[in-house]
């Protein structure tokens, strides 16, 4: 067991924070002492189980993710956003199981486990029985870094086969993946539209800032409007059969490339972001190739899909979903800019890709 370190509490933009082990109502100093004291033990190669020569901590809005040598060991950040809410442990310890369940249906053999981290006294632990638990952490097998499929678009190496592998694993997947009266009221223009007039809602604040301007806003709001006064075309995507509990966060940051594919990091927070048309799933990733620059890839992934899913209405509803998911993409570059605890740099670039997919929401609103 080992310990060290302090740390801090903040609220930022109406977002509220608390810090691992800690919940409403507890003093700032106890809880900026917990939050550093066991980030700081998962730092040190000497808190792990196995052999991790070397230990990488990583940040999203809502994650820390540690990078253990053979493994990786990812926390919940203690915050609420609206779209999900991790602010006590039970949630936290809820929503890691979530993630093992739900990703297993396409990784079983990354996803191992939910390890607790425990404390007794001033020492920390992970896994074990001793002292109390005071976090969760979900385990996971460390893919290869140089199979990221960003990073290999990045080298200027994404191919078609890998594509074809890609394909070859969602085609099952889409066909066999739950449905049901709940799963298809999430494709009803109604749930779609509460999901994207909530990204409205959550990113208004920002209008003006560099990179969201009041007249893409705007442009971006009349736009998803005018698609949503169409009920009809909802009804037919339900009525049909593609309304699924699917991946909800399918882009290449999220997958791995080699002689086999990962597709991991499923969305386990909030059904409503998961449940949806199956458009909406490769939209993301369609957009994702849009973004770093593959659009013929983009335009052969969609066009493979839909002839072996037999869809062939997804490309009436693509760009609609392309938006959305632009749209998200930048909502997160926001939400990330504005966590204090990232670094400068981190921040800066956060808020340029975030600038960027808002421009791109907008070329495939103009495109409609």
């Amino acid at each position: 067991m080992y310990n060290r370190g302090v740390g801090r509490i903040f609220f930022s933009e109406g977002l509220r924070y608390w810090r691992p082990g800690g919940e409403p109502g507890e003093t700032p100093g106890k809880v900026e002492n917990k939050l550093s004291s066991y980030l700081d033990f998962l730092k040190d190669p000497r808190a792990y189980p196995h052999r991790a020569a070397e230990v990488t901590l990583l940040q999203t809005h809502i994650s820390y993710v540690f990078l253990a040598g053979s493994y990786v060991y990812k926390i919940k950040k203690p915050v609420d956003f609206g779209f999900l809410d991790f602010t006590t442990l039970a949630r936290r310890r809820y929503y890691c199981e979530e993630e093992l369940r739900l990703n297993r249906r396409l990784c079983p053999d990354i996803y191992l486990d939910v390890v607790p981290i425990r404390q007794e006294d001033d020492r920390f632990e992970l896994g074990g029985s001793g002292g109390r638990i005071v976090e969760y952490a979900v385990k996971m097998v460390r893919m290869p870094a140089e199979g990221m499929m960003d990073k290999v678009i990045e080298a200027g190496n994404l191919t078609r086969q890998s594509l074809e592998k890609i394909v070859e694993i969602l085609v099952p997947f889409y066909q066999q993946a739950e449905t049901g009266p709940e799963i298809v009221e999430a494709g009803s223009r109604d749930s779609v539209a509460g999901n994207i007039r909530d990204n409205f809602r959550q990113t208004e604040p920002f209008v003006g800032c560099p990179a969201l301007s009041r007249e893409d806003f705007d442009r971006l709001r009349a736009y998803t409007e005018g698609v949503l006064a169409d009920d009809k075309l909802f009804r037919q995507r339900q009525e049909e059969g593609w309304i699924r509990d699917g991946h909800g966060d399918l882009h290449s940051g999220n997958i791995c490339l080699g002689e086999r594919v990962w597709i991991f990091d499923c969305i386990e927070f909030n059904r409503r972001l998961r449940y949806g048309d199956l458009a909406a799933d490769l939209a993301f990733l369609a957009m994702d190739l849009d973004y770093r620059g593959q659009e013929q890839h983009s335009i052969w992934f969609v066009d493979t899909m839909s002839g072996r899913l037999n869809d062939p209405g997804l490309h009436g509803v693509l760009n609609f979903y392309k938006c959305y998911r632009a749209y998200v993409r930048g909502k997160i570059g926001l939400l990330t800019g504005q966590d204090r605890e990232v670094d400068e740099s981190t921040r800066a670039a956060s808020l340029q890709r975030a600038g960027r997919y808002f421009k791109l929401a907008v070329l495939y609103a103009e495109q409609s």
